[in-house]
């Protein structure tokens, strides 16, 4: 392995010490710890090989870094996975700042006062996750269609079930339906 190829923190294999983490890297060695101790070696004489994938993007017209948020934006978005202000963004505006007032049936117990926009952030997430799971259902290759129409139907209900909460949202497109996914 070329010592270009080396950077902190990357894992290599090495054929008689195993696997180890490159701790620095000089003109022609590599500080490596490996499970016994930490070594000095000249990876293109003592076979060193990676321990892990690598990439290699070729003809990238856009800068590393906004490749990466790109990339990164583009997983959260599949996972389903909304940042705080975002969802509040939903809510509709009768409801910004307000609190959900819990009193339990038994006096001598405390109230209980929780922020609408945490409960609604934990409703649009189950809505997220329930779309992710949708997709997975939908997606999957080891499930009979008449297997994916069931699980769908479990689904359906789920919906039919968070409608109560529709009352919390701005626009209609991210409401709940009892027919399955958001209206």
């Amino acid at each position: 392995m070329k010592i270009q190829s080396l950077t902190v923190g990357l894992r290599v294999k090495h054929p008689h010490y195993g696997v180890g983490v490159v701790k620095s890297v000089s003109e022609h060695l590599a500080d490596i710890r490996f499970d016994d101790a930490l070594r000095s070696l000249d990876p293109e004489a003592s076979e060193v090989t990676p321990a892990e994938a690598n990439i290699s993007v070729s003809g990238l017209d856009m800068s590393l870094r906004h490749f990466l948020e790109a990339t990164i934006e583009r997983v959260i978005e599949r996972m389903g996975v909304e940042q705080p202000e975002a969802v509040v963004e939903e809510l509709a505006n009768r409801w910004l700042k307000g609190k959900l007032v819990l009193h339990p049936a038994d006096p001598t117990l405390q109230t209980k006062e929780i922020p609408i926009e945490m409960l609604f952030h934990k409703i649009v997430g189950i809505r997220n996750q329930l779309r992710v799971l949708e997709q997975k259902i939908n997606g999957h290759p080891g499930l009979a269609d008449g297997e994916k129409v069931d699980m769908q139907q479990y689904i359906t209900r789920c919906y039919g079930s968070l409608t109560t909460f529709n009352l919390l949202f701005k626009h209609k497109e991210g409401q709940f339906s009892s027919k399955g996914e958001a209206a």
